[in-house]
């Protein structure tokens, strides 16, 4: 049995891999962690998130005993931290020799030049980047099989990704236009004004400078236009994506391309029908509709995910059981 240990465990991303690695036979939680100056630190799991009151578990704080208890007991670290957090700790416990799966941004760039711009610092582990793997699940199995530094990919990204990827021949040198909103459970736990009940409403932030962006353009291998919006609702991501394909697209060929996902179990692939973002809550399943106008050229693709599952929890057990080949 794998063991796993989570840092960062007191957040909705944590907590919710949490549940889905005790749910799992072949996995147990080495433990949970939490900052030392975090005000949660010695709390069950469940005074947090009373839906989880069957794991009973507690937040430890990450002192240099958990560190060493970590190296000594696990097999795998998951970080849900920060991205200046993971920066460091994922480096620690890859140079260790555990498998490390970070949820943050910090290593999801190959060219280190990109994280002064987008994340507020210099990479100081080019070694350990060399080493990082894009854990965009259906698509770099065999090389997250082959690394123990995984990159879990953001929850925008995993969206419109799955979407644009099967389509990557066809596509013209125009940018994919990509309109995505979110929950708020996207911005995470800490209680901000803009995410707070009252305040949220329908709207675009981060136009043209989201840092999602170029993660998205990194792995497409082709600029895109990102508008992210934040919901009034907690949980899911929809991202509806219009794209121009090269002169002589048939319809046939759209097909043909996605049925790439015919065999996979959560992601779901419908012509002329589009999903809502209630067909995935509380799923790590991906929908896809699309629809295709031959005489313009233009393909409309809406892809609906949880954010906090495929777009973050389930899609790292995806690569740890990628890894452990279970």
């Amino acid at each position: 049995m794998k063991k796993i240990a989570i840092i960062g465990a007191s957040g909705y991303t944590g907590a919710q891999l949490c549940a889905l690695i005790t749910a799992e036979s072949a996995y147990e939680v080495q433990g949970l962690y939490v900052s030392e100056g975090s005000a949660d630190k010695g709390k069950a799991l469940s005074e947090l998130y009373p839906v989880y009151s069957h794991i009973g578990l507690r937040l430890a704080p990450l002192t240099d005993a958990a560190l060493d208890a970590i190296v000594a007991e696990a097999d795998a670290v998951a970080l849900a931290t920060e991205h200046s957090v993971s920066l460091e700790l994922a480096a620690y416990f890859y140079d260790r020799g555990l498998a490390v799966f970070d949820l943050s941004g910090a290593y999801r760039f190959a060219d280190k030049s990109q994280y002064p711009k987008w994340y507020g610092f210099e990479h100081d582990y080019p070694e350990v980047l060399a080493k990082a793997v894009y854990g965009l699940a259906e698509w770099n199995a065999d090389a997250i099989k082959a690394t123990r530094m995984i990159a879990v990919p953001g929850c925008y990204p995993t969206a419109s990704l799955t979407a644009l990827k099967p389509l990557k021949a066809l596509l013209t040198d125009n940018r994919p236009v990509i309109n995505a909103v979110s929950g708020v459970t996207g911005a995470g736990r800490k209680a901000q004004l803009h995410t707070s009940f009252c305040e949220v409403s329908l709207t675009p932030y981060g136009v043209l400078g989201h840092r999602h962006q170029p993660e998205i353009a990194s792995q497409l291998g082709q600029e895109v236009i990102f508008t992210p919006h934040l919901g009034n609702f907690k949980r899911g991501i929809l991202a509806t994506i219009t794209v121009q394909l090269k002169p002589g697209t048939t319809t046939a060929d759209v097909a043909a391309a996605y049925q790439v996902y015919d065999h996979s179990p959560i992601v779901t692939v419908k012509q002329g029908q589009f999903p809502k973002v209630d067909d995935v809550v509380l799923t790590p399943n991906c929908h896809l509709g699309w629809k295709f106008d031959e005489e313009s050229g233009y393909l409309v693709v809406a892809s609906a995910i949880d954010n906090l599952m495929k777009g973050a929890a389930s899609q790292a057990l995806q690569c740890i059981k990628i890894h452990f080949g279970a």
